[in-house]
């Protein structure tokens, strides 16, 4: 039986459904989703498993048009390193989306030699006929392979997308064991569910100026059952921002880490224990130590 194997890349504007789009493809949930800009910090990898494929989806920050910090100089070198080992681009925009003729992505896509496939999202927001209108548009400016209109949100035209990899994937053996559906371990994901209810929790700047990161990640057994204690410092770049995520007498953080340990157990199916702690690391999104330390490649 022969096997196919690739990397498909998935890029284009923050907020316009990347992650929303992988977890659809995976089945399962692989990136946290809220309705912030810049929710995806990192590239992470998801593989996608049968016995005659292995799909490697990449999500990637959007990129960001005037990055105000190193942070994010870092999160748009993820989001263009997508172009690189691409067997296949999704590009994806939508009805409200803009790009210049000189901005870098469209560039770089029209100069790619992989797969490209322009994905219009949210159609579910939009009038067939201007949606239709938008590809015609698209496709004008760039040499698509091929053309999906869907709605990450409600799994409509995903499995489309899927059958139209299979067919331009090349045949090649796996790049990962056929168990593993992640390059990103259990403490990632705890910490990232942490983050995601940050940002939903919490309003204007301070989602953006906190970093999680999971010190303590233990397994064991309470009474015959499987049970996860998990350890987490919440860091923030200015003290008044620590007082807001704790909040009056605690209750603040109290309500983040109950809603935050209802959404890991349902992710890990046990169990968990959470403990959360503050720290403030003053302007740590330019601090390049700090930014290795949190995982960013500056």
């Amino acid at each position: 039986m022969s096997h196919k194997s690739g990397f498909v890349n998935i890029i284009g504007h923050p907020n316009i459904g990347k992650s929303t789009l992988v977890n659809a493809l995976m089945g399962e949930k692989m990136s946290i989703i809220t309705s912030k800009p810049q929710t995806t910090r990192h590239r992470i990898h998801a593989m996608l498993n049968e016995e005659d494929y292995q799909i490697v989806f990449s999500d990637t920050p959007g990129i960001i048009e005037d990055p105000k910090y190193k942070m994010h100089k870092a999160m748009n070198s993820f989001a263009q390193s997508s172009f690189e080992d691409a067997d296949v681009l999704l590009f994806m925009t939508d009805q409200y989306d803009n790009y210049d003729d000189d901005d870098i992505t469209i560039k770089r896509l029209k100069s790619s030699k992989a797969q490209k496939f322009l994905v219009i999202n949210k159609i579910d927001l939009g009038q067939q006929d201007k949606l239709i209108q938008l590809a015609e548009e698209w496709k004008a400016k760039i040499a698509f392979d091929k053309i999906f209109l869907i709605s990450a949100k409600e799994n409509h035209g995903v499995q489309d997308i899927l059958k139209s990899i299979l067919e331009v994937l090349p045949e090649g053996p796996a790049y990962y064991p056929k168990d593993q559906t992640s390059d990103r371990n259990m403490r990632f994901f705890a910490a990232e569910m942490i983050r995601e209810k940050v940002l939903k929790l919490y309003k204007k700047e301070i989602p953006y100026a906190v970093e999680i990161v999971v010190e303590r990640y233990i397994e064991r057994e309470k009474e015959g059952k499987p049970l996860i204690e998990i350890g987490a410092i919440i860091f923030v770049s200015r003290k008044t921002h620590k007082a807001i995520i704790i909040g009056k007498d605690g209750s603040a953080i109290k309500k983040l880490g109950i809603e935050a340990r209802k959404e890991i157990q349902r992710f890990i199916q046990a169990k968990v224990f959470l403990e959360l702690y503050v720290k403030v690391k003053e302007d740590w999104r330019n601090n390049d130590q700090m930014l290795k330390s949190f995982g960013y490649e500056s």
